[in-house]
């Protein structure tokens, strides 16, 4: 097998893996990676990520947003072209509808901070890109200046996206933002949340910005 297929392979396996963890349900979400300067590899529009197969996977030259034949090309093709356009580093974009962390966006705020460390680690603040309307332009429009400094996001009552290296890096964003929504919402429940304080904070981004290197 080579690069080409092995990147197409682990495109379909991340899609049944979203849906196996609920965090898409139907043709929701969208998957993308680098394959070079000027093409990336994306789901087809409509594609059922729990049952991809590489004829729902289309080539898309970033200069001209055009396909190479075959299937149209995600609704949300604008979002994934003006993140590989703006971030050089990334190669891999997943948007997905995790119930819990989208549901925190519906009563119009993010995820708590500063609680959890693993989450801090991981993203630093989760910032609430503004509401575009699904499968339109205004969704690149509305995470243009947000993901010039964040590899991971929530858009306002439409899910979650995440940004990586490669495509596992990003998947495990998205797994650990569903996460840690359940564990703030359990803990939501139980009584008032207690902030980390300002040495602790300073600590893990000094902790984190060492990871990112």
């Amino acid at each position: 097998m080579n690069q080409k297929q092995n990147i197409r392979q682990t495109v379909i396996q991340i899609g049944k893996i979203l849906y196996r963890q609920g965090l898409i349900a139907g043709s929701d979400g969208n998957i993308s990676v680098r394959l070079t300067k000027t093409k990336i590899l994306v789901t087809a529009s409509g594609a059922l990520l729990g049952e991809l197969r590489e004829t729902d996977l289309v080539l898309v030259n970033l200069v001209t947003g055009k396909s190479d034949g075959g299937k149209k090309p995600s609704s949300e093709l604008a979002m994934h072209i003006e993140i590989y356009k703006r971030r050089l580093d990334i190669r891999a974009v997943i948007h997905a509808h995790p119930p819990v962390a989208t549901a925190f966006t519906l009563t119009g705020r993010s995820l708590p901070h500063p609680v959890l460390p693993e989450l801090i680690l991981t993203a630093g603040e989760i910032p609430v890109a503004p509401y575009a309307t699904p499968a339109t332009d205004e969704s690149a429009n509305a995470i243009s200046k947000l993901i010039r400094n964040h590899d991971l996001l929530l858009l306002d009552h439409h899910g979650a996206l995440c940004l990586g290296k490669n495509l596992s890096v990003a998947f495990q964003k998205m797994e650990k933002l569903e996460h840690a929504a359940w564990t703030l919402y359990l803990a939501e429940q139980m009584g008032k949340l207690i902030p980390l304080s300002g040495k602790i904070l300073q600590k893990l981004e000094r902790v984190r910005q060492n990871y990112s290197k």
